[in-house]
């Protein structure tokens, strides 16, 4: 006697709808989930989902003063590197070439012992 299927079951073509509108629902809700939020005080200062206020501590910055900000942000940088000992050291004498080693091996260096070659 052949088997047959559950006639109270879903069928084929039910689950099938089921499984795609999870997943369209999963996949609007994980793209909906990545919106940022706009608190009520910058939107009082014209703040817009993808703007930002016109005022406040949030507002955009201009060019000028984002390149000047970035500019003190770079010395104050490198005050705390100098405090740290990590700045050139400009007044340090450079090394002779005669104690400066090239990487090069000189003819002491490569004499090889050839008789305790296993």
């Amino acid at each position: 006697m052949p088997s047959v299927k559950n006639p109270n079951g879903p069928s084929k073509n039910r689950l099938a709808a089921r499984a795609a509108k999870a997943r369209k629902q999963a996949q609007k809700q994980s793209a909906g989930g990545g919106k940022s939020k706009v608190t009520k005080a910058d939107q009082r200062r014209g703040a817009r989902p993808g703007l930002l206020p016109t005022s406040g501590p949030n507002a955009a910055i201009s060019a000028k003063k984002r390149r000047k900000l970035e500019r003190k942000m770079g010395y104050a940088l490198k005050r705390k590197m100098e405090e740290e000992g990590e700045a050139e050291m400009k007044d340090a004498p450079e090394a002779d070439d005669s104690t400066k080693n090239d990487g090069k091996a000189t003819g002491e260096e490569m004499a090889v012992d050839t008789e305790n070659i296993a």
